[in-house]
């Protein structure tokens, strides 16, 4: 983790993404600055971001170790567990688009995927393996990202880049096009009009709760409990289409295939399966979300794995 002075000394492109998801965020409370109840600390929590970004890039123009670029590209991964609920904030005020997102789910089904699949199949196995797939989701980009950074340090920048634009990409469609998943729409409208097939338009009824449906599934599982905790830290209603889940591990999939990485591509294969399967069963998706997703992350990886970016060096 020695210094080395031929690298580029520039901000990453990952953090230049997180600059201008920053500022696309910060006209739009500017522009709607009355909807929202305390403005001013969202503009808080950006400055607090941003500033922190930019005092890690200034350690490491004064010490550009590969040690400060771990850390660099750590903040970006965990700064994602406030931007994620934070569309929260800004999307719940132009509604929500559930009941048409429902309505296609109907029409393409004949029913509801999400509404009928914990149903189907109860049994603690069955509800374990879905939990345990979603809760291996850090696993797609968290994990990835450092692998790629102690495996091929040189393409760890556009990786880095790829995985963070991926997310702030999809924030972008949250904030614009509010759909909030089956967990909070169904309990919003009743099971009979699920069952009936009757999906109503709630209008901002999710600007004023949160409260969502218990999760389906063996409550006395390790990998529910996991996933009980994730959602009680972040989950709101906001963010179902396209399930940013599966367009991630999509695109990470489709990045450690182009790599090679044809051991950590195995290891991935299974809980890709049971991630893709679980955004469903726990309804926290409806399954045109999860399609969306893959069909996301795919287009993600053409366009994005296809610009060329300066290396972060030895």
């Amino acid at each position: 983790m020695s210094k080395n002075k031929n690298i580029n000394k520039g901000f990453l492109a990952a953090e230049i993404a997180q600059f201008a998801y920053a500022t696309l965020t910060v006209l739009l409370i500017l522009f709607t600055w009355t909807n929202f109840q305390n403005p001013t600390a969202l503009l808080w929590e950006r400055v607090t971001m941003v500033s922190g970004t930019v005092a890690l890039w200034f350690v490491y123009r004064l010490w550009p170790s590969k040690i400060i670029m771990f850390c660099r590209i750590g903040f970006l991964l965990l700064m994602l567990s406030s931007w994620y609920p934070d569309t929260y904030e800004l999307n719940h005020q132009f509604g929500s688009f559930d009941n048409v997102f429902a309505k296609y789910e109907q029409d393409f089904f004949g029913f509801q995927p999400a509404y009928v699949f914990s149903k189907a199949f109860p049994s603690a196995i069955v509800s374990e393996l879905m939990y345990a797939g979603y809760v291996s989701y850090y696993l797609f980009f968290v994990f990835t990202v450092f692998i790629v950074f102690f495996r091929d340090y040189k393409q760890v920048e556009h990786v880095t880049f790829m995985v963070i634009t991926g997310f702030f990409l999809c924030y972008v469609i949250y904030i614009f096009m509010p759909v909030t998943g089956p967990q909070y729409y169904f309990l919003a409208i009743g099971e009979e009009s699920v069952r009936a097939g009757n999906f109503p338009d709630v209008g901002k009824f999710f600007s004023e709760t949160q409260e969502c449906l218990p999760a389906p599934g063996w409550s006395g599982g390790f990998f529910y409990w996991l996933n009980q905790l994730a959602h009680q830290a972040g989950e709101r209603p906001t963010a179902a289409f396209p399930s940013s889940h599966v367009a991630i591990a999509t695109l990470v999939m489709l990045m450690v295939t182009k790599m090679k990485m044809w051991k950590w591509l195995m290891i991935l294969a299974i809980p890709f399966l049971l991630l893709c399967l679980s955004t469903v069963y726990i309804q926290a998706h409806y399954a045109i979300d999860a399609i969306a997703g893959m069909i996301y992350g795919t287009v993600l990886f053409i366009v994005l794995g296809g610009l060329k970016l300066k290396r972060c060096g030895g």
